[in-house]
């Protein structure tokens, strides 16, 4: 009762905390047990049947994720199947290729499943390195590679800002990128972001009919700080 309220605050973050590890080490553990009992196994097929499942591992879940795609207006969802794809092609015919001479060899069909793994979960975006780092520079299709780029950056911008500050962070982007702006200084064009944006809510206080009469304290829209821009 004593040493509780002097120690207490101490220990408990640190309990906490060590107990969040604890959880952690037993989660990957667990996960650990049950991949080696399914690589146990897996080691055990022929190899037609070990051929079967690394091709069901790159094929069932990325189609129906990418029919499931297909059938939104997300374009980020899109291209990344669509990179996955064309990685995983060329890994395909890596194995098909290869399979011939070494499908007998202990692991190699563990290795594409390894492979395919890599190029498909998110967590690790094994595809969009690959083709961005090897396939895109073999092809010599780096500039439509930005433009790609690009065109899902406005996507994104279009989609978190109404379409007038879209317009101002549009303009304020083109300047900057055509070297309109002081030596890619970020500072710079948070202060042409807020001008432009000042500019704006200015525009917004004229009455439509044109003569300069600003709107009364009634009708006047709502105007937003430039400093809470940025």
């Amino acid at each position: 009762n004593i040493t509780q309220p002097l120690l207490g605050p101490c220990f408990r973050p640190l309990q906490e905390r060590m107990s969040n590890v604890i959880l952690y080490i037993y989660q990957a553990l667990t996960n650990a047990t049950h991949l080696y009992f399914l690589w146990f196994f897996f080691i055990l097929l022929p190899a037609g049947s070990k051929r079967a499942v690394a091709v069901a591992i790159g094929t069932v879940y990325p189609f129906i994720s990418s029919v499931s795609a297909a059938a939104t207006d997300d374009m980020e969802d899109d291209s990344y199947w669509l990179t996955y794809w064309s990685v995983y092609g060329c890994l395909f015919l890596f194995m098909d290729l290869l399979e011939t001479w070494l499908g007998q060899v202990p692991g190699f069909y563990s290795l594409i499943i390894s492979a395919t793994i890599y190029l498909m979960l998110p967590m690790f975006r094994g595809a969009d390195k690959v083709f961005r780092n090897i396939l895109v520079p073999l092809a010599g299709l780096q500039e439509l590679l930005i433009l790609r780029d690009s065109l899902l950056i406005r996507n994104q911008m279009l989609k978190s800002l109404n379409p007038e500050r879209s317009k101002a962070v549009s303009r304020s982007i083109a300047r900057f990128f055509n070297g309109e702006s002081d030596a890619a200084d970020p500072d710079v064009l948070r202060k042409e972001l807020k001008q432009s944006w000042s500019a704006l809510n200015i525009s917004r206080s004229v009455t439509p009919s044109g003569f300069g009469k600003k709107t009364s304290k009634y009708e006047r829209p709502q105007t937003i700080n430039p400093q809470n821009l940025v």
